[in-house]
């Protein structure tokens, strides 16, 4: 489907909250039978070629994207419960701790829009505290985690209209006019998933939030703040290897989409903090010379070769205020843990 396509279909759902809201609000029980996620991109010929043009440059890397599929998604659900892994622990505790705090800048009548939508446990924690909120857009790549997600949400917030979107996030959506009966749209995006992106993808993400939004709207997302860099490796290196499995399920999610040939046992994980740009960077390394085949390309690998999966950049507060600046944003509030391990701040157009 072409983005102009994706526009128009996010345009007409987002448009349609205020028609629906009076009946929303009526409704005794959810129509969960009527959930149905619109699908926008990307084309399987699309990731592909990205995944083709990522093994032909000189330092190879794969698109995180595709960490997800059903096994990923199980996987990462594991590496949040670890000891190790901080984040999710610390970004939930700040929410519930400050959901009330939250709720009242968003205010009533809002249309949420989650970026990368998962299992969307964390928007429970808004939808909780927050007064009449109008209409749901969870927004994630893997539609099988995306239905059953919007599908539970439907059922535990009956008044809510649900509109699930399968699409990649990280291509240009254009803002939609805002609704008659929304006084707000806001942007979630939890995770501290804007990491994942270079500081000038990052600036440009933000920028796309920023129009998605409008004038009057906000953005509240998660930031993981540069701390000990040994946290940091500990995080990405667990005892359990559960993270180790889930980078390389990264190559068997390839092999079964795409029909290339890894073989998982020649490759192992190796994840570390690079302090002079601020980021983890998650790799796989060749264990041997050998040659991976996609499609008609042949790949060769050196022994100790890697292939970058994953960058998770890290923010000191001042650091991620000035990215936001650049991108039409100003900091309105900040909520940290007493450790100060992590962030989630709200943000509004400048």
């Amino acid at each position: 489907m072409t983005e102009s396509a994706a526009q128009r279909i996010l345009l007409t759902r987002l448009s349609s909250e205020a028609e629906k809201s009076n009946s929303l609000r009526a409704s005794a029980t959810p129509s969960v039978a009527s959930i149905h996620v619109e699908e926008i991109g990307p084309q399987l010929d699309d990731l592909r070629d990205e995944v083709l043009r990522g093994l032909a440059k000189p330092a190879k890397e794969l698109p995180c994207k595709l960490f997800y599929d059903q096994r990923g998604s199980a996987l990462f659900d594991q590496i949040c419960q670890l000891d190790e892994y901080y984040l999710t622990r610390t970004e939930t505790a700040i929410l519930q701790q400050n959901a009330a705090d939250i709720a009242a800048l968003i205010g009533e009548r809002c249309a949420l829009i989650e970026y990368g939508s998962g299992s969307s446990s964390k928007i429970r924690i808004l939808l909780d505290q927050l007064r009449e909120p109008l209409s749901y857009v969870p927004i994630d790549l893997s539609k099988d985690q995306l239905l059953p997600s919007a599908t539970a949400i439907a059922a535990a917030y009956p008044r809510l209209k649900v509109l699930p979107l399968c699409a990649d996030y990280t291509q240009p959506l254009v803002h939609p006019a805002l609704a008659e009966g929304v006084a707000r749209r806001v942007a979630f995006f939890p995770g501290s998933t804007i990491g994942n992106f270079h500081r000038h993808e990052a600036e440009e993400f933000l920028r796309r939030v920023r129009n998605l939004v409008g004038r009057k709207g906000g953005l509240l997302v998660g930031i993981d703040l540069k701390k000990d860099p040994r946290l940091l490796h500990a995080a990405y290196n667990d005892s359990a290897g559960i993270t180790a499995e889930f980078n390389l399920n990264l190559l068997a999610h390839i092999n079964t989409r795409f029909g290339s040939d890894f073989r998982l046992d020649q490759f192992a994980h190796r994840a570390h903090y690079e302090e002079r740009l601020g980021r983890i960077e998650m790799h796989l390394i060749s264990l041997a010379d050998q040659l991976v085949q996609l499609d008609d390309a042949r790949f060769p690998f050196e022994a100790g070769e890697p292939i970058l999966t994953e960058v998770s950049y890290k923010y000191d507060l001042d650091q991620f205020a000035r990215l936001a600046a650049r991108a039409g944003f100003g900091v309105q509030r900040v909520w940290t843990d007493s450790d100060r391990l992590f962030s989630v701040q709200y943000l509004v157009p400048r």
